[in-house]
C-alpha cells in the first residue's frame, strides 16, 4: 500500500531531532524508500484501521449503520487517511507522539464518511419543522407535555428571536429532527466542530432567554 513520502531532506532531519524516538522512528521508515518504506506504511495503515473501526462503531447506533457497512467504512477511512498522513508528513513538528498526530486524520474522514452515508437514505425531511416533537427530544412523557407547554412555546419564541439563522438551522436539524452531527457537517460543508460550537451558543442563548422567563426549574436538557 504504496504513498508518496511527504518529507524533504533538511525537514526531516530537523524534525527527527526533536521528537521521542518512537515519532522519529515512524517518520525515518516512512520517509525512506524501498521494502522498509512499505512494512511502515503497511503499519501505519493498521494503525489507522484500528482507531477508524473504533470510532465507526462508537458513532454507528445513530446513524442506523451496521454488519458490513461498518467495515466498509473503517476500511475506506483508514485509506483516505493514510494518503492525507503520508502526504503531509512534512507539516509533523513533534508537538505530540506521531500516532497521536495521525489519529486525528483517521478522525476526521470517519466523521466524513459517516455523515455522507447518513445522505443516501437519511429518513429526515429536511423541510418543515415538527415542534410537536420537542418535548420528546428533550426527555418529557406523555404526562409531563401538557405542564411542559408553556415551556416548549418560549423556548420557540427564543429560538425564531434569539438565534442566528446558522444556530436556527443547526438547532432544529439536531434537536428537532434528530440529523447526526457528522451528517449536518456534511451537508452544511462545515465539519463536526464547527456544528458542536454552534450548538453550544444556540443553547446559551436559549438557556440565558429561559432564565429571563422564569423557567429555571426546567431549563435545557437537549440532546445533541
Amino acid at each position: 500500500m504504496a504513498a508518496d513520502p511527504g518529507l524533504g531532506e533538511n525537514q526531516a532531519t530537523s524534525t527527527l531531532a526533536s521528537v521521542d524516538a518512537e515519532s522519529a522512528e515512524w517518520l525515518r521508515t516512512l520517509g525512506g524508500a524501498g521494502a522498509e518504506r512499505e512494512a511502515a506504511v503497511e503499519r501505519l495503515h493498521a494503525v489507522l484501521l484500528r482507531v477508524a473501526g473504533n470510532e465507526v462503531h462508537r458513532r454507528a447506533p445513530r446513524l442506523r449503520l451496521s454488519g458490513p457497512e461498518l467495515d466498509d467504512v473503517a476500511h475506506q477511512a483508514a485509506a483516505d487517511a493514510l494518503l492525507a498522513v503520508t502526504a503531509k508528513l512534512g507539516q509533523f513538528r513533534g508537538e505530540s507522539r506521531f500516532t497521536t498526530w495521525v489519529y486525528k486524520f483517521a478522525v476526521l474522514e470517519v466523521s466524513a464518511k459517516l455523515g455522507r452515508h447518513f445522505w443516501r437514505d437519511p429518513g429526515v425531511p429536511l423541510e418543515g419543522e415538527d415542534w410537536e416533537r420537542l418535548p420528546g427530544r428533550f426527555g418529557f412523557d406523555p404526562a409531563e407535555r401538557l405542564e411542559w407547554r408553556d415551556l416548549a412555546a418560549a423556548l420557540r419564541r427564543a429560538v425564531d428571536e434569539e438565534l442566528t439563522e446558522r444556530q436556527r438551522q443547526i438547532f432544529v436539524a439536531i434537536v428537532l429532527k434528530g440529523v447526526p452531527p457528522d451528517a449536518l457537517a456534511v451537508e452544511l460543508g462545515t465539519n463536526r466542530n464547527a456544528v458542536y460550537k454552534t450548538m453550544f451558543d444556540a443553547r446559551r442563548k436559549l438557556r440565558a432567554a429561559l432564565v429571563a422567563g422564569g423557567y429555571l426549574d426546567i431549563g435545557i436538557r437537549g440532546r445533541s
